[in-house]
């Protein structure tokens, strides 16, 4: 059937040609110069509907007589380049377009024969399953034998073979949202295991292998759950991470004796206790020692509850006070607003001295940004590459509290930028990281509630200096906290 559209097509070629051929001809043969405007512009728009037949996958749906088409059409191309027979650069594009036309027949076959296979290698090629190589680039062949197989008039077979295919995409497709989610975790794990993590951190290492393997297996089950995939790369990838810190950790203490051990343990203890400006118990137990920091702790958080609490009841008090000093002054609506706007700027102005006192040069710079606050973190540190908050920070962050705590319930964005070293997405990905860290750590620490923090992450898109020295990038690298008082939301 196939085949007599294609004969019919090309009888209708060959007459066309005739009637091309003898009004493309001068007088004894005479070349027509390829300036011709028809000519030019015909080959100008075969040009366009190759290109769109391309995109719309007609290469891949009919190969062979896809590229008939494009070889036709180079032989077009290039007779105008030489100025050949106007005749015969017809000749070319009207084999061109008669082929074409026949591609796109063997494509809709295709398409409605196919429809299983053609799904799942568009789903496999989302997921990123070209980045798989060889294997599926064997996908790719064994597609395009089912669509020659169609062209060549032999849809049983092709029929017969397209679950094959659609399997092999299948599987191509879950394989690359595991390396996608996975890849990382997997790496790490197995750089631990061959420095012997199975022997030296049997637990950890256990515990990692087991978080790796729950998340293949969520994902053989769950391929197209994104949000839920992510949280298992997540604890996937922190539970690698940990592995090793572990590891690195113990081979650490194989090169000390015990009492260098314990010593260092005790140090951290000692450090957290002092910061704490808790009493100095290294004559009591290890557990002792943890339960009196956790306790000088808990006792700071609900003091901190506490104050929040009286700082609300303030400003309640306040606003009160206000709105009866207005009543009692009679004052228009537009004088009041303008009392308003200024004992709003003399009260912003009396917070705004109070923050800068908490901080001094070298740890933060405090600045007005129109009605809010901005405090811009100049010593955060974080380990290369990730956002962990080290323990060194906690004496800032606790200032940040301490300065969030004066505005009585403002809404807080934490900003992270990035310097510009690097790829834009990943440097995206964890500036938006750290500054979810440092939102968490004031969440998890009741600065506020957690519908008045947002945490955004800007990359290199906002540097403050030039990315070229390593003192600028040093200075891009940082975060910003952009503190609004509830009067200024409003």
């Amino acid at each position: 059937m196939l085949m007599a559209r294609g004969s019919g097509v090309l009888v209708l070629l060959v007459t066309v040609l005739f009637l091309a051929g003898g009004c493309a001809s001068g007088p004894q043969g005479k070349k027509i110069p390829v300036s011709e405007k028809n000519p030019v512009e015909q080959l100008s728009n075969l040009e366009k509907d190759i290109e769109a037949a391309r995109r719309n996958n007609l290469d891949v749906m009919a190969p062979t007589r896809f590229a008939k088409v494009t070889s036709f059409y180079n032989e077009a191309r290039e007779g105008m380049n030489r100025e050949s027979e106007l005749s015969v650069i017809l000749l070319k594009m009207s084999s061109a377009r008669a082929h074409l036309q026949l591609a796109e027949e063997s494509a809709q076959i295709a398409n409605s024969a196919l429809g299983s296979a053609i799904k799942a290698r568009e789903l496999a090629r989302q997921a990123g399953a070209e980045s798989l190589g060889e294997d599926y680039q064997d996908a790719e062949e064994d597609f395009l034998k089912l669509t020659r197989a169609i062209e060549d008039d032999n849809l049983r077979w092709a029929q017969k073979n397209e679950v094959k295919v659609a399997r092999t995409y299948d599987q191509l497709e879950l394989r690359a949202i595991k390396d996608r989610a996975l890849n990382e975790a997997r790496e790490l794990i197995a750089r631990a295991e061959k420095q012997n993590a199975q022997r030296l951190v049997p637990t950890t290492w256990t515990q990692a292998r087991n978080r790796l393997d729950s998340a293949d297996a969520y994902i053989t089950q769950n391929r197209y759950q994104k949000e839920k995939i992510a949280e298992h790369s997540r604890q996937s990838l922190f539970q690698a991470r940990r592995l090793n810190r572990v590891l690195e950790q113990s081979e650490k203490l194989k090169t000390m004796t015990p009492e260098q051990a314990t010593l260092w343990m005790e140090g951290y203890l000692v450090r957290a206790a002092e910061g704490l400006a808790s009493p100095d118990r290294r004559d009591e137990d290890f557990d002792v020692q943890a339960a009196s920091i956790l306790g000088v702790i808990s006792t700071w958080q609900e003091n901190h509850e506490a104050l929040a609490a009286q700082l609300e009841e303030k400003g309640a008090e306040v606003e009160e006070l206000q709105a009866k000093i207005a009543e009692l002054e009679g004052r228009s609506l537009e004088d009041q607003s303008e009392k308003e706007r200024l004992d709003a700027e003399r009260r912003f102005q009396s917070l705004f001295n109070e923050v800068q006192s908490y901080f001094s040069p070298g740890e933060a710079e405090v600045y007005k940004q129109g009605n809010n606050l901005v405090i811009r973190l100049k010593t955060i540190q974080f380990p290369v590459g990730q956002e962990v908050i080290m323990p060194e920070n906690y004496a800032l962050l606790s200032k940040v509290q301490q300065a969030i705590g004066v505005f009585a319930q403002p809404d807080v964005v934490v900003e992270g930028h990035s310097d510009s070293t690097g790829l834009e997405a990943a440097n995206l990905e964890l500036s938006q990281r750290r500054a979810s860290a440092v939102r968490q750590y004031l969440v998890a620490n009741r600065t506020l509630p957690a519908e008045k923090l947002k945490a955004v992450g800007f990359g290199s898109a906002k540097p403050l200096a030039s990315n070229q020295t390593p003192e600028g990038r040093a200075v891009n690298r940082r975060i910003d906290l952009v503190i609004t008082p509830r009067d200024a939301s409003r």
